[in-house]
Formats: structure tokens, C-alpha cells, sequence
């Protein structure tokens, strides 16, 4: 067990754990901020999707101890009154069926959207590309990070 200190949606954390216990675990067991998904297990599906420094980060396959010292955002602190543009475009855009891989599109997405304010829509399908849906709505996701983005 090892004291692991950083930031979660900009709130100090320091939990004592394991450290190749995966951010994904500590996130939703410890933190009890359960919008963050675990879907494969294996990084291939983006359900997980967080930010570690602004960078979208695959939770599931991110040890606690490689974000000490970092920033890490989930899904409930992109905006945690469901305010920002892509959780208000995706409910617009009737994006979510099951649900299941809303958060991590939307991150995924915002990650995109921080660096790119008007990405074409082939930049939005290259940066999503990875994060899997499934439900099928791909157009409905990449309509609404579209509509996020004003274009």
C-alpha cells in the first residue's frame, strides 16, 4: 500500500492503495464518482475515458500511481450540472440509448473540442475513432459534438 496524492475535479485526493491499482477502481470505489465506466477492461473501448492533464486517458489501464501529482477529471467534473455544450448537444442530439459509453465519448470529445474549436467532421471521426458505442449511434455522436462545436 502506498499514500498516492493528485487532484480530482479539482479537489485534493490522496488515497492509500495498491500502486498498480487501476485510476478506473479508485476513481469509482474509493471516490465514489461512478459516471466513469468499466467496460472492457482492456483499454479498447473508451467507456473508461477520464483526463489526466487534459488528456483523454483510458482509466482502466492507468495505474494510480502514474497520475500523483497530476490533475484528473471525470465526467462529474466536466460540468457537474450536466452545463457544458457536449452533455447539452448529446441530450439535443438524443445521442444516449443504453447510455453506457455517454461519459466517455463526451470526455473523449472534450478533449478534441480543448484543442480544436471547429473540427470537420473527419477530425471528429479520427479522434473518436476507439471509443466504442453499442448501440450504433456514431452519427448521432459525432452530430452532436458538431453541434458542441457550432459547426
Amino acid at each position: 500500500m502506498a499514500a498516492i496524492a493528485f487532484t480530482v475535479n479539482g479537489k485534493a485526493a490522496n488515497v492509500d492503495v495498491e500502486p498498480d491499482t487501476p485510476l478506473l477502481w479508485v476513481v469509482r470505489e474509493h471516490m465514489k464518482l461512478t459516471g466513469t465506466k468499466f467496460g472492457c477492461g482492456a483499454g479498447q473501448c473508451g467507456a473508461c475515458t477520464v483526463h489526466v492533464d487534459g488528456k483523454a486517458t483510458r482509466s482502466c489501464q492507468t495505474a494510480v500511481s502514474q497520475v500523483a501529482g497530476k490533475k484528473v477529471t471525470t465526467i462529474e467534473g466536466l460540468s457537474p450540472d450536466s452545463s457544458h455544450p457536449l452533455q447539452k448537444a448529446f441530450v439535443a442530439e438524443q445521442v444516449p440509448q443504453c447510455g453506457y459509453c455517454q461519459s466517455g465519448q463526451i470526455m473523449q470529445a472534450a478533449e478534441l473540442l480543448a484543442t480544436n474549436k471547429k473540427p470537420t467532421r473527419d477530425e471528429i471521426v479520427a479522434h473518436m475513432d476507439g471509443n466504442l458505442c453499442r448501440c450504433g449511434t456514431y452519427g448521432r455522436i459525432i452530430a452532436a459534438i458538431q453541434k458542441a462545436a457550432g459547426v
